[in-house]
Formats: C-alpha cells, sequence, structure tokens
C-alpha cells in the first residue's frame, strides 16, 4: 500500500457524489491522479517560481480543495497564513483531508475551528478560475482513460 503524506490521509472511504467523477474511488485515488496533473500552470501564479515536481501540490489548495468538492461533497475550509492567504481543505462528514498540505514540508497546520471557504470568493481572481477549470478539465481527460 503507497504512504500518502498528505493530512489525514487515512480511512478516506469517501466515495464519489457527482456521477461525472465515478472513476474515482477516494481520495487518495484522486491524490493519485492530480501528482500526474499539477503543474506550474496550475500552481497560483506567486508561487509558480517555486513550484516543482518534487513540491507538485505548491500553490494548489483552492483550485485543488475546490475540485475534490465537486467530486466528495462537503465544505471547504481555510487555515489563515502569515500572508494573509488562507489555505484550502475538505471537510466531508466527519472526515477532515487536505490533499495539498505537503507544500509546508511538515509544518503542522491547526485544522481546527477555521472559516468556510466559498469558491465564489475565491473564483473573483479570474485567473485562479481558470487554473481551476484547467485542472478539472484535465482530470476528465484522464478519467476518459480509466
Amino acid at each position: 500500500m503507497k504512504d500518502y503524506k498528505f493530512y489525514n490521509n487515512g480511512n478516506l472511504n469517501i466515495q464519489p457524489i457527482n456521477n461525472e467523477y465515478n472513476k474515482i474511488k477516494n481520495p487518495m485515488h484522486l491524490y493519485d491522479l492530480l501528482s500526474n496533473i499539477w503543474s506550474k500552470e496550475t500552481c497560483a501564479p506567486r508561487l509558480q517560481d517555486k513550484w516543482s515536481k518534487e513540491n507538485m501540490t505548491l500553490g494548489q489548495c483552492s483550485i485543488t480543495a475546490f475540485l475534490a468538492q465537486d467530486i466528495f461533497g462537503g465544505t471547504v475550509y481555510g487555515i489563515l497564513r502569515p500572508d494573509g492567504n488562507y489555505h484550502c481543505y475538505n471537510v466531508v462528514g466527519d472526515s477532515k483531508f487536505d490533499l495539498t498540505s505537503e507544500q509546508f514540508l511538515g509544518e503542522k497546520l491547526n485544522y481546527d475551528n477555521n472559516p468556510i471557504q466559498l469558491r465564489d470568493n475565491h473564483f473573483k481572481k479570474e485567473e485562479k478560475y481558470k487554473r481551476y477549470l484547467y485542472l478539472a478539465d484535465k482530470l476528465k481527460s484522464v478519467l476518459k482513460d480509466l
């Protein structure tokens, strides 16, 4: 069994609620698929110069969390970071998971009592919305081949 490093990677038997994504088995499977899609182009522009395949989740949090919400439902929450931005993660039922937590290279984040994040607020930034659509389209292309 693969050793996943993202936050709360155990016992995530969460199934897709959206038939468009019914080939995705659970959040770990989504992570595996996204590992081949995340790129400098999907990374937040302010972090693109630091993005690498070794730190592939860097700058991917909001677009990934909202895509995971499309697939599994639930709510997206955000951890306020020192720079004033929010790091997004998912809560589905009583399961919290953060597919992009590895970007913090071992820093322990606080996943309790954080505010809900709304896609309308995040996607006011056109570049972020375009990156989200690009990530979703790439994922749909990969799913066609499964």
